[in-house]
């Protein structure tokens, strides 16, 4: 895992500056390739094969092509015995990919199961094509204007390389509705994100995005229930397998959940011993230390039940505004999400022991762990039963019901806005996701937007600020091809989630982890927000002088009248408090203007 930078046209040292801003992904090494007005940059990260030799930017044997890639590919040695005609120097995933691209061009990259940004230069063709992985774990950023191309693994390079930090204001609309900004948008103005699963190909001064050519194979559909719950247990097996290929230190995020300890089930096989990590918190009496401790402490019996060497990590709310400001610094935009602290204070403590971790991270979207999976299927088949004068929300289908269930509702919204914004059409960037039933469109909806824009960017984001590669072996493209063939009923069903992973691991995991209630790996921001340091925090960040050139968007009585109201415990507010303050801190920490 490590930082890719480039540029086509602006300045000789454009892409030194970027790769400074984007060190911390990548500390064992820099280098920079250029080509006249091409320049492409690498910061290592190093992972596999720690020689001199896998440095990038690395070019083919014919130096037609040069790479920057950020990731892992799980399936590179298979690819390497298929390609076993290229004269190989190294034992880095990353000369397969140049002799795949070599060989297929690129129809290469729909053989590639792994988590990936990567660019490549073709010398001949004068053609710069980028790429994103299809389930988009790696973040790529991109900026082009007046036939000037930049890209990043991250936004702060692409501003350091001088792109304008102006304000997207539809995206913002769209941030205080989700708590994150949805694809193709960034909180900037004209700074794009590359959507999974596609290309950007650059040349003659113009760029075309299309989707990756090809597609990763599907598995065989299993048959009946019993014969998925097998295939599901032997994907998922092998999927964690693949990505337990390390030369550093490995060890495992725990959380107490399902997910996390299925892949903890599988590692333990191959890897005793293993090192997992969890994150507790230091609260006060009155504060529900029990409530928000509760999975850290299933987390500790559940690694002692594989016999894991665990270590558990207690975040005080005292540490918790140092963290804000970090947070804000390295996600690149602003995430209404308090775990992001935890994440990031979670990857400084595992650094010294591990460099890679595996995570459980996207097991609720693909198996269906939300319960609001189950509620919208128990609206569509028992919905009509239920007076709409008793429960409104269970007669809204598809998009609405979406919106229902994941904005933050206008009303709130208008009472802290200025009078003169228009809040934007939010609920059409979903419609076309909801053309079937409610339950599954849910799951595809979440899969494309929360999982790709809040989850894996905020992991991501977190775990590379502490220079820790994250790894998440429940979106490997085999399992993620085996768990779009299966039907809902599998995964959903009025009386349970995540059905068909609870039975292929029902016995492989204690027995309690099977009926704990979901409660998803939280954080206690609301506690945090009412922590001293961080009422002094807000009581200045809550005021016109404190980022001055957004100030306008706001009604601040209105802010500080809702702060107030929380803080004193008159009302809880804390979802738009916390997502408000994160971006009022990015923008002025960005020095962003409208």
């Amino acid at each position: 895992m490590c930082a890719i930078n480039g540029a086509i046209g602006g300045p000789q040292g454009l892409v030194e500056k970027m790769n400074a801003a984007t060190v911390h992904r990548g500390p064992d090494g820099s280098r920079v390739f250029v080509e006249r007005n091409v320049a492409l940059g690498f910061n290592r990260l190093a992972i596999i094969d720690l020689s001199d030799r896998a440095m990038q930017p690395m070019a083919d044997v014919s130096d037609r092509f040069k790479l920057v890639f950020n990731g892992e590919i799980y399936n590179y040695k298979e690819l390497k015995r298929e390609l076993s005609e290229y004269p190989f120097t190294t034992e880095s995933d990353t000369e397969v990919i140049l002799a795949a691209y070599s060989r297929w061009g690129d129809a290469a990259f729909s053989r590639l199961n792994g988590m990936f940004a990567l660019a490549i230069w073709d010398a001949k063709e004068k053609r710069l094509i980028l790429a994103r992985d299809p389930v988009g774990v790696k973040p790529l950023y991109y900026h082009f204007e007046n036939g000037r191309l930049l890209f990043s693994s991250e936004i702060k390079a692409i501003l350091e390389a001088g792109a304008p930090r102006v304000l997207d204001q539809d995206a913002f609309g769209h941030y205080l509705r989700l708590m994150y900004v949805p694809a193709p948008q960034t909180m900037f103005a004209g700074i794009k994100k590359l959507a999974p699963g596609h290309t950007l190909t650059f040349k003659n001064g113009s760029i075309e995005i299309a989707p990756i050519k090809g597609r990763f194979p599907d598995l065989m559909t299993p048959g009946s229930y019993a014969e998925a719950i097998e295939t599901v247990r032997v994907v998922v097996a092998d999927a964690v397998a693949r990505q337990l290929v390390s030369d550093r230190p490995l060890g495992l995020y725990l959380s107490g959940g399902i997910d996390s300890s299925v892949v903890l089930a599988c590692a333990a096989k191959t890897h005793p011993k293993i090192n997992t990590y969890s994150v507790g918190f230091e609260l006060g009496e009155g504060e529900e230390p029990e409530k928000f401790n509760a999975d850290a402490v299933l987390a500790k019996r559940t690694a002692a039940y594989f016999n894991a060497t665990h270590h558990e990590f207690m975040l005080s709310s005292g540490s918790a505004l140092d963290l804000f400001g970090k947070a804000v610094r390295h996600l690149d935009e602003p995430i209404g999400n308090a775990t992001a602290l935890s994440q990031l204070y979670l990857a400084e403590q595992v650094k010294p022991t591990a460099t890679v971790v595996l995570s459980g991270e996207g097991g609720d979207e693909l198996f269906g762990g939300y319960e609001r999976y189950r509620l919208s299927l128990i609206a569509e088949k028992f919905g009509w039963m239920v007076p709409a004068f008793l429960s409104p929300r269970a007669h809204l289908r598809g998009a609405d019901r979406f919106a229902q269930l994941m904005f933050q509702k206008d009303a709130e919204l208008r009472s802290f806005l200025s009078q003169s914004y228009v809040l934007p059409d939010t609920r059409a960037i979903f419609a076309a996701e909801f053309e079937g039933g409610t339950a599954e469109s849910l799951l595809r909806a979440d899969e494309k937007y929360w999982l790709v824009d809040e989850a894996l960017m905020r992991a991501d984001k977190a775990s590379m600020a502490a220079s820790v590669e994250a790894r998440v072996p429940l979106l490997d493209l085999e399992v993620r091809a085996l768990l779009h063939q299966l039907p809902l009923s599998y995964k959903v069903t009025p009386f349970s989630t995540k059905r068909i992973l609870k039975d292929a691991f029902k016995g492989a995991l204690p027995q309690e982890l099977l009926t704990q209630p979901k409660r998803g790996w939280f954080s206690p921001g609301a506690k945090w927000l009412r922590h001293s340091n961080f009422v002094r925090f807000a009581d200045e960040a809550f005021s016109e002088r404190y980022a001055p050139s957004v100030a306008s968007l706001f009604d601040f009585p209105g802010i500080r009248r809702m702060w107030e109201e929380h803080r004193d415990r008159r009302a809880y507010h804390y979802t738009s408090l916390f997502a408000l303050l994160a971006f009022i801190e990015w923008a002025r920490e960005y020095k962003v203007s409208l």
